[in-house]
């Protein structure tokens, strides 16, 4: 399963809006991944002043991806061009990138964005 940037935020925070079936589910995965682009935002937000963390981005998410025992995605050729041909039921960027990674690799995404099941994809929540 892959996390969007907001379910990544909320399992570290002890599952947010995340709904108790969705964490068991989590917790049970063998694998659990984010995609690259999740950094970019979190990068973004701390920047911007939208998000407090407890140490500078990069070291936050090192810590975070250990701890949690995450895979994280990079961001290639084929997926960026894909999440340029999803439909355009969505404009930003980051959750487009995140969608095309779910598709290519056929994972389900966590997330509690119901703009997420306008595509091709399995969503939890």
């Amino acid at each position: 399963m892959l996390l969007d940037t907001c379910a990544l935020l909320w399992l570290v925070l002890g599952g947010g809006e995340l709904s108790p079936d969705t964490l068991q589910k989590v917790a049970a995965a063998p694998f659990v991944y984010v995609s690259a682009i999740s950094g970019f935002e979190i990068g973004i937000k701390y920047r911007k002043g939208k998000l407090e963390l407890p140490t500078l981005p990069f070291d936050w998410f090192k810590v975070i991806i250990e701890h949690h025992d995450l895979q994280v995605l990079p961001l290639d050729l084929e997926l960026c061009i894909r999440s340029t041909q999803l439909p355009p039921v969505h404009s930003d960027p980051c959750d487009r990138m995140i969608i095309a990674t779910a598709q290519i690799h056929k994972l389900p995404v966590v997330t509690a964005d119901p703009i997420f099941n306008h595509y091709d994809i399995e969503t939890l929540n």
